[in-house]
């Protein structure tokens, strides 16, 4: 694949090497030269001073057969501007980009860009390891929206549908960690003695979900 970034500070030039390194061709854009200093003399892609929003740099840059693009720059406006220049002008499939201001984030998400809150994923990541006796979450979607969550499951449950589970609770299952495998679900999947049950939530559904789950079928 051929993929260009935009933005040559820590995240930029480390997206790079780990791009390069796995034989793809990359082209990285930043309108200070001297950021290129901190993708070292061993990278083998392109560099290319400019704004990432200038149609003739990212041209030079390779936009035109890029399989992907990504900004990554310190500016809001700068990485929403490029990154819908590269879908809707020049048709990059893949694009992603970091966006610090999570109402703007939002509304990016809106036009069918996927973006990285960084802010307030930090953030949120940062909470739960200060916060300990909170759910224990295995993962959180960059926009800090959708979480799996671990949910213990009352003895009840056990010899149920994994659907009845989801039918009760308004959330899907993951999947199940048994005998130490992750497992995915299907239609005919029933909770053993000893599963580790994860779901996929939303922040509003976790009281519900776990409460649901804590409790006997039916609530009984």
């Amino acid at each position: 694949m051929h993929i260009v970034i935009m933005g040559c500070g820590r995240v930029g030039s480390t997206l790079a090497h780990s791009l390069a390194s796995r034989g793809h061709s990359v082209a990285v854009i930043d309108q200070d030269a001297d950021a290129f200093r901190r993708l070292g003399a061993d990278f083998s892609g392109t560099t290319v001073t400019g704004a990432g929003f200038d149609g003739d740099v990212l041209r030079q840059a390779g936009i035109e057969r890029a399989d992907a693009f990504a900004a990554v720059s310190s500016g809001d406006n700068s990485n929403i501007i490029s990154a819908r220049l590269a879908r809707e002008t020049f048709g990059v499939s893949r694009v992603a980009a970091r966006i610090y201001d999570q109402r703007r984030a939002q509304v990016f998400e809106r036009l069918g860009i996927p973006t990285v809150a960084t802010v307030r994923w930090t953030a949120d990541r940062m909470l739960r390891h200060l916060l300990p006796e909170g759910d224990v979450e295995i993962f959180r979607d960059p926009t800090s929206t959708v979480s799996i969550i671990e949910v213990p499951v009352h003895k009840e449950w056990i010899g149920r549908p994994v659907r009845t589970l989801e039918q009760a609770t308004g959330a899907r299952v993951a999947y199940l960690l048994r005998f130490g495998i992750g497992t995915l679900p299907t239609t005919s999947s029933v909770l053993q003695e000893g599963d580790q049950v994860f779901m996929l939530v939303t922040d509003d559904m976790v009281a519900t979900v776990t409460a649901v789950a804590a409790a006997p079928e039916g609530g009984k």
